[in-house]
Parts: C-alpha cells; sequence; structure tokens
C-alpha cells in the first residue's frame, strides 16, 4: 500500500500567537485517533519555528550552514504526516479533514505527494 508524505505549509509571520481556538485540540486528537485506528497514520508531527532551524547547503564542493529565521521564505514547512493509504484520492481527503479543522482565517496548504519505494 503506498505511503504518502503530508507537508503542512504555512505562511509563518500569519499565524496568531497564542491559544488555538476552543475545541482545536479536541477535534484535532479525535481524528488523529480516527486515522491511526484506521490503520493510515504513520507518524506525524509540528515542527519548531524556522528562528530555531538550520539550513545546510552544498554547492560547489563546499558545506555552508544558515541558521534560521529564513526571511526571504514566504511559505515554510510547519508540520508533516506519514500516511499509508490505498491510493492518491484517500490521502487527499485525510488532508482535506485535517485542513478543515483549523480556523477559516488561516491560509495553510496541505501538500501531498506519494513516496517513492525500493
Amino acid at each position: 500500500m503506498p505511503r504518502f508524505l503530508s507537508m503542512i505549509r504555512i505562511e509563518e509571520n500569519q499565524i496568531p500567537e497564542g491559544e488555538f481556538p476552543e475545541g482545536f485540540d479536541q477535534q484535532m486528537g479525535a481524528l488523529l485517533e480516527e486515522m491511526t485506528k484506521a490503520g493510515v497514520m504513520l507518524d506525524t508531527a509540528g515542527l519548531m519555528p524556522t528562528s530555531d532551524g538550520t539550513r545546510v547547503n552544498w554547492s560547489g564542493g563546499t558545506i555552508s550552514y544558515t541558521d534560521g529565521p529564513f526571511t526571504e521564505t514566504k511559505e515554510v514547512v510547519g508540520g508533516y504526516a506519514i500516511v499509508q493509504c490505498k491510493d492518491k484520492a484517500e490521502a487527499l481527503e485525510w488532508a482535506k479533514r485535517f485542513l478543515e479543522i483549523h480556523p477559516a482565517e488561516w491560509n495553510i496548504t496541505c501538500e501531498v505527494r506519494e513516496i517513492q519505494e525500493g
């Protein structure tokens, strides 16, 4: 059964700091539990802000490091999930349900890509 990587892309500067809306944690917890019981969810997590990240670059035979935040980047990967689904349509349906839990005023994208096997 194919596996898919769902990358949650956010505009880091537009996400309000502080508490999530009331009921968000319960709705997200219920969806993740449903996905786990269905055998779909293999792994998921949010990522720390880019201010805590470091980019490692290989160019011209030299390694260089750039500490975050990465101000030239508008969208960043804020979280991920690895799911195992019968096909891409099922993976997209789970991604849709995940996004619908978030506040309507947020602008987030879930990029779903099949993981190449073998």
